[in-house]
């Protein structure tokens, strides 16, 4: 069975451990392709870093801080706590020093000539993470996000003068508390697909949407020219999970994200944000909570088959039975 999922940082990874996990026990010899968001990327220090890319690796690969949930177990910050006493900036994204590692290769393989795909394949050479992990596109598409102007300035009329910002800085210095007007992914407009991204989803026998940011994880990826069209089209179920449990993210800020965008934070509204594939959209199949259980007749209402299912991964067996909803689910719509 080849499997494709369309994943962001930590709660792509944790369901990929789980969907690792179930097809292990019950359809051994599947194979998982990832397409990864790298709209998070970013240049620091001199480095290439691929925050989404790493969180998948690191946590398939055995190496990921189990605390935090993003850069390597047993991490020290020397090299960060030097550069602060130096008064470099920023100051407000640390790498470790383990992890600086990884962005060295990376920074010197592409300055080498070498594509981010490749890059990637390499670096997955030491972590075997146990499935092929490709980037969504070797192109700059870098997510910024208009905000009004953190200094205050403000134009001749005492209106707020807006600027845009690397999505880092707005998640992890402001911790999205700047509200957001927009986001934009610079670049998308020339990106293409990474080599064999399309081709995974077309040939696949099913993707997954797992509980990752709509908006600025996955939503990144379909705005990738070419994607979108290759998941409305593909002859394999998609089967969708939703972030939102109960009115809230699971993790992260992603109600800031659906606010910006004029959603309310619910599973039914992120289902409709992706829409029923019979219309154009994305889905075949949306898993929510079971706290959102009430929702399920007006997700079916718009045209996707909804189901309601312990959705929370408090561990890598609550992860694997959440895999195993996704399967069972296309399985069933393979049967029809």
């Amino acid at each position: 069975m080849q499997i494709t999922v369309l994943a962001g940082g930590i709660g792509g990874s944790r369901f990929l451990r789980g969907l690792q996990r179930a097809l292990e026990q019950h359809r051994p010899g599947s194979e998982i392709t990832v397409i990864g968001n790298t709209g998070d990327d970013i240049w620091i220090h001199g480095l290439r870093v691929c925050p989404d890319l790493d969180t998948v690796m690191y946590t398939l690969g055995g190496g990921i801080s189990a605390e935090r949930g993003w850069g390597r177990e047993n991490e020290t910050f020397t090299v960060k706590d030097e550069l602060a006493a130096y008064g470099v900036e920023p100051t407000w994204f640390g790498l470790g020093d383990r992890d600086i590692a990884t962005h060295l290769i990376r920074t010197q393989s592409l300055q080498a000539g070498y594509t981010l795909s490749q890059v990637t394949q390499a670096l997955c050479e030491r972590w075997q993470p146990g499935v092929r992990l490709l980037p969504m596109s070797d192109d700059r598409a870098e997510t910024h996000v208009v905000v009004d102007d953190p200094t205050g300035a403000t134009a001749p009329d005492g209106t707020p003068l807006r600027t845009a910002i690397h999505f880092q800085e707005w998640w992890i210095r402001y911790r999205a508390g700047l509200p957001a007007h927009e986001f934009i992914l610079v670049g998308v407009d020339t990106a293409r697909p990474g080599p064999d991204v399309i081709a995974a989803i077309s040939e696949a026998d099913l993707v997954i949407l797992p509980p990752s940011n709509p908006i600025v994880s996955v939503g990144t990826i379909l705005q990738v020219p070419g994607i979108a069209e290759a998941l409305r089209s593909t002859p394999a179920p998609v089967i969708g999970v939703s972030p939102i449990v109960g009115g809230a993210p699971v993790r992260g800020m992603a109600d800031a994200c659906l606010r910006t965008i004029g959603l309310e934070t619910t599973a039914a509204a992120v289902a409709g944000h992706y829409g029923p594939r019979s219309e154009g959209g994305f889905l075949d199949v949306w898993l929510m909570d079971t706290a959102d259980v009430d929702a399920v007749d007006a997700v079916t209402a718009l045209g996707i088959s909804a189901r309601a299912v312990p959705t929370m991964m408090t561990d890598i067996d609550a992860a694997a039975d959440l895999a195993r909803e996704c399967l069972a689910a296309g399985d069933s719509l393979a049967r029809a």
